[in-house]
């Protein structure tokens, strides 16, 4: 008897692991903050395994620009099939590599402060550059990037080259500046203590008291308010504008699983994908979602007037940004 119930739980042990090699996989790239306890992929993971009959599995590989340079670099022999973390400035150098194909067609529940109608990449979250401080600290909050520059206060920021947040700023002050930024950016270069890789290490260092200032976002303070019950952090409303940033998703053109992929891009647009982003990513949703309470006492900025944002114009924001940082 005893061996005829090993033999039974054997069986059963060994068709529980064969369904589940059964079960197809897909792969999302994505930065590393997502994947998190405290970020939005454990419960996006859940929700969408609870539909797909799949395994979906999030890899950290670096912020923005780097996650962009690492598919990149992987070519065909990468493991992904969608790559989730991308922005509104790196859809055209994205695009230009050739990776990407295009998606199954752009959700009718879309709810954002601008049309989209983009054939490849598809949009997640959105929400608006500022710089975030602590108010119990400074008093005098600049009104501008001028106003920054003639201020002692300390700055950290991140780099354009791999992250979002980095290259969202020197696209903002190009933006605000145009051929005046070189001189803005060696204005402030005084106020810099350093330039990270990513967010996380910013508004770690922030935290840590080792600047007065991080560029974040205006729902940064948010996650303070709703999380820790503490109100002492704020964004600095520029009366120049801020820039809108666009978290955006696409699906690689080598994937093997084209059909879940097309079903994940699809389904960042479902409510159980949406609702999770306000407390997990501190983002606004692109769906109409119910905020939760603490998101009503941010300040919405005016969105600047963003130009195309081209290659040569990327280029030329990034050569001003580099040669003044490196005087």
């Amino acid at each position: 008897m005893k061996k005829i119930l090993m033999s039974a739980a054997l069986l059963t042990s060994l068709g529980g692991a064969l369904w589940a090699q059964d079960k197809p996989e897909l792969i999302v790239y994505t930065y590393d903050s997502f994947v998190t306890d405290w970020g939005p992929g454990p419960a996006i993971e859940t929700a969408f395994e609870a539909v797909c009959e799949c395994e979906l599995t999030f890899v950290p590989a670096g912020d923005g620009a780097a996650l962009l340079s690492r598919v990149w670099l992987e070519g065909e022999r990468s493991e992904a099939d969608v790559v989730l973390g991308l922005d509104n400035s790196l859809m055209e150098p994205a695009r230009d590599m050739g990776i990407f194909a295009p998606h199954n067609g752009i959700p009718e529940n879309l709810s954002l402060p601008v049309g989209w109608t983009d054939d490849t990449f598809l949009p997640f979250d959105w929400g608006y550059l500022a710089f975030v401080y602590d108010n119990t600290k400074i008093t005098e909050v600049p009104d501008s990037f001028a106003a920054l520059a003639a201020s002692d206060l300390s700055i950290v920021i991140e780099d354009p080259r791999s992250s979002t947040p980095g290259l969202g700023l020197v696209f903002w002050v190009k933006t605000v500046y145009g051929d005046d930024a070189a001189g803005i950016w060696e204005d402030l270069s005084d106020n810099i203590v350093t330039v990270t890789k990513g967010w996380s290490e910013a508004y770690g260092m922030f935290l840590e008291g080792e600047a007065d200032m991080v560029l974040s976002y205006t729902t940064s303070p948010a996650y303070h308010l709703i999380a820790e019950e503490d109100s002492s952090k704020s964004a600095a409303i520029f009366t120049e504008g801020h820039f809108m940033q666009i978290e955006v998703a696409a699906k690689l053109a080598h994937t093997d699983q084209n059909e879940l992929a097309d079903m994940f891009l699809a389904f960042m647009a479902d409510d159980a994908f949406q609702s999770v982003i306000p407390t997990t990513n501190w983002m606004y949703p692109v769906t109409a979602q119910e905020l939760p309470a603490g998101f009503d006492t941010l300040t919405t900025p005016t969105p600047i007037d963003a130009v195309a944002l081209t290659s040569d114009f990327r280029d030329e924001a990034l050569s001003e940004w580099l040669s003044a940082l490196s005087q």
